[in-house]
């Protein structure tokens, strides 16, 4: 694996003086990308078409089997990975490795398949606003990043270029609501993370073509359950029967709210509340109560998302969680449970040191310095499960616009042939630097 060292970054640095020199190989990589825009765009607007809600396993792997095609074409080895066992429509997985560069570094790409419309959501397809702008359901989030690596990827192989690279791409069918256990639905790309030296994500981050994540926040669900002693009201506050679920519960939340709600790239949410004599957990989005205003509450849970910026701040949140709630008022208890989540992608020497090579791959190309997104503005991905496992990382490479999760999602088409360029670029450049 590629180690970040100082000598490393020495060989970097002549490294761009040698890339300098294949300036006109670069502007024919552009070239054809130039070339296949319109036929890019026509498979972008091919696949929004088709709905893959994460729970429309069919529409899911229909997109899955488009861009099998692709890779195949290409020469990649490709897999279909099923996703019954983790309760998902399943993965892409595409693998090229170079018979003549074998030790070139081996860098691998994420995306993901699915979206957050269901079959039946009224939002289902792609409509042309203006030349700048295509709305359409994950046009961004995040199938306009599957078509943009896909993309450079036929730019390098029609060079020339791709047989001497070692590329592994992998497209999750279930990264908007992740299959449980996630040991299972995140095991191909844990593998592809270790057997990888770079990383490189296609989300659309905060939809700023000048920047990309070079540390996103983990995240984590939470459930807070309370009891006390059913009584009339009258009695409420004595000896016998105390403060009940309800008091309990605010008790608490109030007590994380001013212990740690100060704490830098910290937060956490008490998304949904229950409370009163009887209460149905029905699924991760509902809770069901019945109570009177006066009886006091036997039972009230919450459930709520913490986002932490290391794995070490994760643990001492929780521990810090934990010990508040178990300073119990009087006649009451209380239960805290963190369920599996998304670890934190931790900012790095590496991580950094790509995003400058990346940035000087946009200047070059006559765009912008590409700069850092606050990890505050960064939410969880699939690239969380894979950054401890590689020397360099970073994500937001895709197709940039707004209104993501919602349907007002519209894509900025004017950063659709620049992340294709920029993506092309720094693969080759990343290729050769061995």
């Amino acid at each position: 694996m590629i180690k970040i060292t100082s000598s490393f970054l020495l060989v970097c640095c002549l490294f761009f003086t040698l890339v300098m020199a294949n300036v006109p190989l670069e502007k024919q990589l552009v070239a054809s990308i130039n070339q296949q825009l319109e036929q890019s765009q026509r498979l972008l607007i091919e696949t929004v078409n088709i709905n893959s809600g994460t729970q429309n396993f069919a529409g899911v792997k229909q997109v899955g089997m488009i861009f099998k095609q692709q890779y195949d074409a290409l020469g990649f080895t490709t897999q279909w990975l099923d996703g019954s066992a983790f309760a998902r429509s399943g993965h892409l997985v595409a693998t090229y490795e170079s018979n003549s560069s074998p030790s070139a570094p081996k860098i691998m790409l994420i995306g993901h398949l699915d979206t957050v419309f269901a079959k039946d959501d009224s939002f289902q397809v792609a409509t042309l606003l203006d030349n700048k702008r295509i709305a359409g359901p994950g046009i961004t989030d995040m199938k306009g990043g599957d078509v943009i690596m896909l993309a450079a990827l036929q730019a390098l192989h029609k060079q020339g270029l791709l047989s001497q690279m070692n590329i592994k791409v992998v497209l999750t069918g279930d990264e908007e609501s992740s299959g449980r256990p996630l040991a299972l639905s995140k095991q191909a790309l844990i593998e592809a993370g270790k057997w990888a030296d770079i990383a490189l994500g296609f989300e659309d981050a905060d939809g700023d073509i000048n920047t990309a994540v070079t540390a996103r926040r983990g995240s984590v669900g939470w459930t807070l359950s309370t009891t006390g002693n059913a009584a009339h009201s009258s009695q409420i506050f004595t000896e016998a029967v105390g403060y009940g679920a309800i008091f309990e519960m605010a008790r608490i939340l109030n007590d994380f709210r001013e212990q740690l709600s100060d704490t830098p790239l910290l937060s956490f949410n008490p998304g949904i509340i229950a409370g009163g004599t009887r209460l149905t957990d029905t699924d991760a989005s509902t809770l069901e109560s019945f109570g009177k205003r006066n009886v006091v509450a036997q039972v009230a849970t919450v459930k709520g998302g913490l986002r932490a910026a290391s794995g070490q701040q994760l643990l001492e949140t929780k521990a810090k969680m934990h010990k508040i709630v178990e300073q119990h008022l009087a006649q009451t208890d209380a239960t805290l449970v963190f369920d599996e989540g998304y670890p934190p992608m931790q900012q790095t020497p590496g991580n950094l040191e790509l995003l400058n090579i990346y940035s000087q791959v946009s200047l070059d190309l006559g765009y912008n310095k590409v700069s850092p997104v606050n990890p505050r503005n960064a939410g969880a991905a699939d690239i969380s499960f894979v950054a401890e496992h590689v020397d360099m990382a970073i994500d937001g490479l895709g197709l940039m616009g707004t209104g993501g999760h919602t349907k007002d999602e519209v894509a900025d088409m004017t950063s659709f042939a620049q992340n294709i360029q920029k993506t092309a670029v720094l693969l080759y450049r990343l290729s050769v630097q061995q």
